[in-house]
């Protein structure tokens, strides 16, 4: 369902994405893991469709991104690491707004922004403007509106930052539910969330690939945690 071939990105002198290849299995939840500076904002910016990448191919559910965009970005949520919404919107305009720009019909749209804003508990803020939200319910609300159109594919670029423990597990809740139905690939420094949500791992450094597979096949490399792992990669140097 996502699938890197290859894919570079510069910025000036910097090669932030270096020949980066990579797939996720229809339905899984991978965990995208690398210290800062790694180049994982980068190419989620890049698999989002939001920069395009200098060389390679990019692939959502097999559509080419560089070449179909519009149809491969159409199955395509995104959570950037600090949610752009709409301050003027309701959160609930906000929601039917971002449908009617998909080309749902109405009927549609109105179950649709229902069953976004009770998966993401925002039930008392439907009202709220965006520009009121506190940090943490604008986070829920921008993964509202990363998940609205029921995509098929599911980019989250570090989702609890901001939330407190109850709507951490809130949010983990609402992941676990997606497995099977819809591919994630999931960006966070925190391990014990990747150990909790994710069967599959990518690792970069330095732009590069360091290591991708199951949590199960780097367990039975003899690592106990995926923080073992992750200090065997990075040879020590902690994120």
């Amino acid at each position: 369902m996502i699938e890197l071939d290859g894919v570079s990105r510069r910025f000036g002198p910097v090669e932030a994405v270096r020949e980066l290849s990579f797939s996720v299995p229809e339905g899984a939840i991978c965990g995208f893991l690398g210290p800062n500076g790694a180049g994982k904002s980068t190419t989620i910016r890049m698999i989002a469709g939001a920069i395009a990448a200098d060389t390679g191919t990019i692939r959502l559910a097999g559509v080419e991104l560089g070449t179909e965009r519009r149809r491969a970005l159409a199955g395509l949520g995104w959570l950037p690491e600090h949610a752009p919404l709409p301050a003027e919107l309701r959160v609930e305009e906000m929601l039917d707004l971002r449908l009617r720009l998909y080309g749902i019909d109405r009927r549609e749209r109105r179950a649709a922004v229902g069953e976004a804003i009770a998966a993401c508990v925002l039930g008392e803020m439907r009202r709220r403007l965006c520009g009121q939200l506190s940090k943490g319910f604008r986070q829920r609300a921008g993964l509202a509106a990363a998940i609205v159109h029921r995509p098929r594919v599911l980019v989250l670029d570090e989702p609890t930052s901001g939330l407190d423990p109850g709507q951490v597990d809130e949010f983990r809740s609402l992941v676990r539910s997606m497995r099977g139905r819809t591919t994630v690939l999931l960006s966070t420094h925190v391990l014990s969330e990747i150990e909790t949500l994710c069967e599959r791992v990518v690792v970069i450094d330095r732009g590069a690939l360091l290591a991708n597979g199951t949590v199960a096949e780097f367990r039975r490399r003899g690592n106990d945690t995926l923080e073992d792992l992750y200090r065997g990669l990075l040879g020590g140097r902690l994120a």
